[in-house]
């Protein structure tokens, strides 16, 4: 009976390793053509049944819908374009290890990167979860999450600038 206790006690606790182990929590800060700047919040992300589930608790970004993508490099740091210094651009391109090089959307055949909006509320927070079904936390880690200062239409404009980054751990 005791033997049968520990077995059960042991499967138990490697589930509750299991579960906390599916999740990832990203650290999300303004990023600027300086730099990253201040801390607006966290998104955490996790394996759920249709794919990966991120809940963000962020603050202090404009209201509105925003593009969100997960991009290739782990790095929020500027990047040099035509001359000038542009926040976020270390993060690489959206993250597409199928190398289709299209822009389709969340459940579209392109870029694994391609998220769907986060809404921000007119007090400046973001709380409404975001899935995605064609990925797993084991897809992100190392990578970044880009928050675009636009909407993202899937076809000609990524979201514009980007304004908030956190690398995935």
């Amino acid at each position: 009976m005791k033997t049968m206790a520990l077995k059960a006690l042991l499967l138990y606790t490697f589930s509750i390793i299991t579960v906390q182990a599916d999740t990832a929590t990203v650290q999300m800060h303004s990023i600027h053509s300086t730099g990253v700047g201040d801390f607006i919040g966290l998104i955490k992300i996790r394996d759920v049944s249709e794919g990966v589930q991120f809940d963000p608790n962020l603050k202090s970004l404009a209201p509105g819908l925003h593009g969100f993508h997960v991009h290739e490099n782990g790095s929020c740091s500027t990047g040099e374009k035509d001359g000038s210094l542009q926040a976020g651009l270390a993060a690489g391109s959206h993250y597409d290890p199928d190398k289709s090089g299209k822009h389709l959307g969340p459940k579209g055949e392109g870029h694994k990167g391609d998220l769907p909006a986060i809404h921000v509320g007119s007090d400046g927070s973001a709380l409404t979860p975001v899935k995605s079904e064609r990925l797993s936390l084991n897809d992100l880690h190392g990578r970044a999450l880009i928050i675009h200062a636009n909407p993202d239409d899937y076809d000609h404009q990524p979201g514009g600038a980007r304004i908030a980054c956190g690398v995935i751990p």
